[in-house]
């Protein structure tokens, strides 16, 4: 864009232009985990020798901002003024990170030098890093910057002027106003008047269709089924099994049958991946899928940092986390799940900071039977020792396969089966039933089989008498501990829900013990 507005602040020498006003207050947001509290930026100048100080605890990416909003000025052809710049971020008791302050600091000195002439200065909220050059570079967290503003009351007609590489996930929230800018001089010619910035619309939510489909998968049809269960339910599910049976395939394909995210899910799934700095327009709408290496350390799956940010929990919120290679996990890695997949949330806390993220999110995960794979495999190639097969499951802790609702042994093809052509079911066929078994827990219950309470579970999960003598004999048996015999139950509800059942029977809650068999 061309820098015509700036070249008026050429006109007289700077020794003979006067400051129309030394004060300029502008309105921005912070980001405090998924919070975006408001901060007041307020830019003084005074006489005395040239200085630039920010206070109002400012971290570095913040303090860095006095070299770009210096050279920014420059560049776009105003006058940086050498006098005495106080910048005050409030609340003072606030951190402040990220450079998302700059265009607010940059605008508030071109006011507070009369350079700037705005209009309407409080009906804005501004965010937006400054490159040398004066161009807008995209900040973190736009998406919870505008749905905080949208919640606050006397802050519901403000428009927020932001980067045009952020505005579109921040335009997600329809109620509020979005501006996208692509320097600080269209910002300026927009508080002058002079080239108002367009409003941005909310952009269309993608489909959820997945290129992966099950008519890929071979067989299996009882990993199928378990798949489908899971899906209606919104059960967790471990598969185990040799090498090569298609354990992975399946857990890939488990957000093709999945019914669609509700606007709400869709946009609190996209506020957590827009405070990652993760979020593509491309993606809205579609359930996210995360698969992080066994590698992965505690943070990097359930978040921190001395700044917390969201981990990989977080970013399958309303969506599906699958870990391949389950016991390859450090231990310590899996015990940190236990907490988050009873409660959907997860909290960060730091000496200075504390930080709640959600985590609502479907586990699949999927593990070898033994340290080299393959054994019960018919090739016979397996050599563990017992002791070596007991150490390598141990890996896994009661605790946390307690929590896991499914536990399915996935075993090697057949070689006629490895050949066969015959096509199965596709997954808009399996998901048709899922939806179907979801609406019916939607009516009945108004939540998903899986996040069922004790006294839900009292009300909606009772079996009749023929399913309540074998469940009784399957505690016995089974040393079902209580949270088992619970999951059980919600299982047995889920299998009832996609047979178009409202009694659980004896079949329902045969085919969930035997889920939980598979354990062993």
């Amino acid at each position: 864009m061309a820098c015509n507005f700036g070249q008026s602040a050429y006109n007289r020498p700077s020794s003979s232009r006067p400051f129309a006003m030394s004060l300029a207050v502008l309105r921005s947001r912070a980001i405090s985990g998924m919070d975006a509290p408001e901060v007041i930026v307020e830019v003084h100048l005074a006489a005395g020798l040239p200085r630039f100080t920010l206070v109002g605890l400012p971290d570095t990416e913040v303090k860095e901002a006095r070299d770009r909003v210096h050279a920014a000025i420059q560049n776009c052809r105003f006058e940086f003024p050498q006098r005495r710049i106080t910048v005050n971020l409030a609340p003072a008791d606030l951190p402040k990170e990220s450079g998302r302050f700059d265009l607010p600091i940059a605008l508030g000195i071109l006011i507070a030098t009369g350079q700037l002439k705005a209009r309407d200065l409080d009906a804005h909220e501004f965010a937006g890093e400054l490159a040398l050059g004066g161009e807008l570079r995209p900040v973190r967290g736009a998406l919870a910057m505008v749905a905080a503003m949208a919640s606050q009351t006397d802050a519901t007609q403000r428009s927020c002027i932001l980067p045009a590489a952020s505005a579109a996930e921040a335009a997600l929230v329809r109620s509020a106003s979005i501006l996208p800018a692509r320097s600080l001089l269209e910002v300026c010619a927009h508080l002058a008047g002079q080239q108002p910035l367009t409003p941005l619309g909310a952009p269309a939510m993608a489909t959820t269709s997945s290129e992966a489909d099950l008519t890929e998968v071979k067989g299996q049809q009882q990993a199928r089924r378990a798949l489908e269960v899971a899906a209606a339910g919104a059960h967790s599910l471990l598969f185990s099994g040799p090498p090569g049976t298609g354990k992975s395939m399946l857990a890939s394909r488990l957000p093709g049958i999945l019914p669609p995210l509700t606007e709400a899910e869709a946009l609190a799934s996209a506020a957590v991946h827009s405070l990652a700095g993760r979020f593509r327009v491309e993606h809205w709408g579609q359930r996210p899928f995360r698969a992080p290496h066994h590698s992965a350390s505690t943070a990097a799956l359930v978040g921190g940092g001395s700044v917390p940010r969201p981990g990989e929990i977080s970013l399958a919120h309303n969506g599906v986390l699958f870990l391949d290679e389950f016991s390859e996990f450090d231990r310590r890695v899996l015990e940190a799940l236990r907490e988050p997949l009873e409660t959907g949330h997860v909290c960060i806390s730091r000496a200075a900071r504390r930080a709640d993220f959600p985590a609502r999110f479907q586990l699949i995960a999927a593990m070898n039977p033994c340290p080299c794979g393959w054994l019960g495999h018919a090739n016979g190639k397996c050599r563990c020792t017992p002791e070596q097969v007991m150490k390598y499951r141990g890996k896994l802790s009661g605790p946390l396969l307690d929590r896991i609702d499914l536990l399915i042994e996935v075993p090697a093809l057949s070689d006629d089966e490895l050949q066969s052509r015959a096509s199965s079911e596709s997954s808009a066929t399996v998901r048709q039933r899922v939806m179907a078994a979801r609406e019916r827990q939607l009516e009945r219950q108004g939540k998903t089989n899986a996040l069922l309470g004790s006294a839900e579970i009292d009300a909606y999960c009772t079996p009749d008498a023929a399913g309540s003598h074998l469940l009784r004999q399957a505690i016995s048996r089974l040393s079902l501990s209580a949270r088992a015999y619970h999951r059980v139950l919600k299982v047995a509800r889920s299998i009832a829900d996609l047979a178009g059942s409202e009694q659980i029977t004896q079949a329902h809650i045969a085919e969930a013990i035997h889920y939980r068999r598979a354990a062993g």
